[in-house]
């Protein structure tokens, strides 16, 4: 299966809200996701991803290049297990794997994705994707969000795979 298209999104820092509050969110699922990243030319971002959740696990590829700092056209495709290990070896020097916690759940209508990281126990990530650039985003009433992190690059998981900032120093921004 391969799958092309442009993802349009924002991205943000919040509070880590309470499992019971994401539960309680329509089409909720949680998966525990392994991102690894690989070399890949200037402008694009080439990863592969073990993705565990009801039940099952999938193995995907994925190349992101970006087009502006809110929008990038994505092509996955599946994997195999054989492929994806064969894949995770050649990992980018200099990298680590991303390990994350990732709750997914409908809200008025608009996806949202909330990670949440080993290294942080007060802070999560969420993105949103959008239908197009000017759709107003309709946060749910339990999230607090700390800023706003929409393109800023070392909020990127490819980034993080490199260095992991520091909760406190995120807060020191907010």
């Amino acid at each position: 299966m391969n799958k092309a298209g442009i993802e349009i999104e924002r991205k943000y820092i919040i509070e880590q809200p309470s499992a019971a509050e994401l539960e309680r969110m329509a089409e909720h699922t949680v998966s525990r996701i392994e991102q690894i990243y690989l070399d890949s030319p200037m402008g694009e971002t080439l990863r592969v991803r073990r993705r565990e959740w009801q039940g099952r696990i999938e193995y995907i590829e994925t190349k992101k290049i970006r087009i502006d700092k809110m929008s990038s056209t994505e092509i996955e495709r599946e994997l195999s297990f054989e492929e994806y290990s064969s894949l995770a070896e050649r990992r980018a020097e200099g990298t680590r794997p991303i390990y994350k916690t990732r709750h997914t759940f409908l809200y008025c209508g608009q996806l949202f994705e909330i990670d949440l990281y080993p290294e942080w126990s007060r802070t999560a990530i969420m993105e949103t994707e959008l239908n197009s650039r000017d759709t107003e985003v309709a946060f749910p009433p339990f999230i607090r969000i700390i800023r706003e992190v929409t393109g800023e690059r070392e909020y990127s998981n490819a980034a993080m795979s490199r260095h992991f900032p520091g909760e406190d120093t995120v807060h020191r921004l907010s």
